[in-house]
């Protein structure tokens, strides 16, 4: 069985958003728990664990593991700091949002929380011209939904 960790990268430097890839992620947070757990930790946490999905535009970040390592992988997390890319580190930390047992669950859990997002977003506009320029890109974005490859998806055992 195991577990889906939804993170987002927050940084307060732009160019850190250019250089979040599976590889430089999945190197910083494996360098974090073995600072953190040893190479026992490192072990444990290595044998189910990947980047499942990664979104560089809004730094939103699946992690998966088994289920028995989630919370060692967890308590790595905020530990990392930066992330590495081609010869440069970018200062940033691993807020973590989710643990799910699916990668359903956590993709409900973010269109939950990108609402209260953006409506703490909307409350905090000072004025009309404000709001219009958030609700007028957010008509401009449009998603494509990725239909789920065989084997990727488990089914809840209501442990979460």
């Amino acid at each position: 069985s195991r577990r889906y960790v939804l993170c987002e990268v927050v940084s307060e430097d732009p160019r850190c958003r250019q250089c979040i890839e599976d590889r430089a992620l999945g190197l910083a947070v494996r360098d974090a728990i073995a600072r953190v757990h040893g190479d026992y930790g490192l072990a444990c946490c290595s044998i189910s664990f990947t980047v499942k999905y990664l979104n560089a535009y809004t730094g939103t970040v699946l992690l998966r593991c088994r289920k028995d390592s989630y919370r060692l992988l967890c308590s790595a997390l905020p530990f990392v700091r930066c992330l590495e890319s081609r010869g440069q580190r970018y200062p940033c930390f691993l807020n973590t949002l989710h643990v799910g047992g699916t990668i359903r669950t956590c993709q409900k859990f973010l269109i939950q929380y990108n609402r209260t997002q953006l409506l703490r977003l909307l409350q905090n506009c000072t004025n009309e011209e404000e709001r219009q320029c958030i609700q007028k890109s957010l008509l401009s974005c449009s998603l494509t939904e990725e239909q789920p490859q065989s084997g990727d998806e488990e089914e809840d055992d209501g442990t979460e």
